[in-house]
């Protein structure tokens, strides 16, 4: 790269979110390559590497000194889940508690970004279901028998909710209602739609918060990303299901827009297991 520490800087690194970014998830995602270079996103600001994210606690565990110090500040940071294999939780959890990330002033919301089709293609998943297995899973384990996801029980203390986050702009192929396959049969390449995800995700932490709630351990809030870009019937979903939500820029649009009304229909989840049904 032909950088030194004496070259880096603000600007040089280009991590640093402005007002060119709204609307632009492109723009706003490249932000996480620091000098444009995914190499030292992998190095410095992932959990799960060679040096098995110890630069990226470091950096961390520096902010929670000054938020510690300056005692009036908080901070809510994110950390991501993907649905790709089951034992992400356990890595991230380990991850966690070995560099003890944790902070009376830092609070931590995990999002799960909406790549299903990516995964699809590259056979990592066989259906949807199976993606919300691997999310949901190990946190209804981890409520039931906290001594079988040890680190995983100590990390969901310091959790606040999820967070559900991609490009809204992308192009839907499908609609979601009553005739749309249940999650063990969507098996095609094509990504569900926002309202899909948001309706299951929320469906699973319903059974979850109920269940956690019966045990004596804190709930978790649905808080995704929303009304940054694309279609404004996100915000309609997101207001039937989700606590609040992040950006909502398209809300000035529904402001301006004339009144629509529509019905609101409630699906009784099934407490057996994690929702498919």
């Amino acid at each position: 790269m032909n950088l030194t520490a004496y070259d880096l800087s603000v600007d040089t690194l280009d991590v640093h979110a402005d007002r060119n970014t709204f609307h632009r998830f492109d723009k706003f995602n490249a932000k996480y390559n620091p000098i444009g270079e995914s190499v030292l996103r992998e190095i410095f600001i992932k959990t799960d590497n060679r040096v098995s994210g110890k630069y990226f606690a470091h950096i961390i565990k520096e902010v929670m000194s000054d938020l510690e110090e300056s005692k009036y500040q908080n901070a809510e940071l994110r950390l991501s889940i993907y649905g790709r294999s089951r034992d992400e939780w356990d890595k991230l959890a380990r991850w966690a508690v070995m560099h003890r990330v944790h902070s009376p002033n830092v609070r931590w919301l995990v999002q799960v970004p909406r790549l299903f089709d990516v995964y699809r293609t590259k056979g990592q998943l066989a259906n949807f279901q199976e993606m919300l297995e691997n999310i949901f899973l190990p946190l209804f384990e981890a409520t039931v028998h906290p001594a079988s996801h040890p680190e995983l029980h100590l990390f969901l203390e310091h959790v606040d909710g999820f967070d559900s986050v991609d490009d809204e702009s992308k192009p839907e192929n499908h609609v979601f209602n009553l005739e749309s396959p249940l999650p063990e049969a969507w098996v095609e390449e094509d990504n569900p739609p926002y309202a899909y995800y948001l309706y299951y995700t929320y469906a699973n932490m319903a059974m979850l918060n109920h269940l956690r709630r019966q045990r004596g351990f804190h709930t978790f809030v649905l808080r995704p990303h929303c009304g940054e870009a694309g279609p404004i019937h996100h915000l309609v979903s997101a207001f039937m299901l989700a606590e609040n939500i992040s950006h909502g820029l398209l809300l000035r649009k529904v402001r301006a827009a004339p009144p629509v009304s529509f019905p609101i229909v409630y699906f009784p989840p099934d407490p057996s297991g994690p929702f498919s049904s």
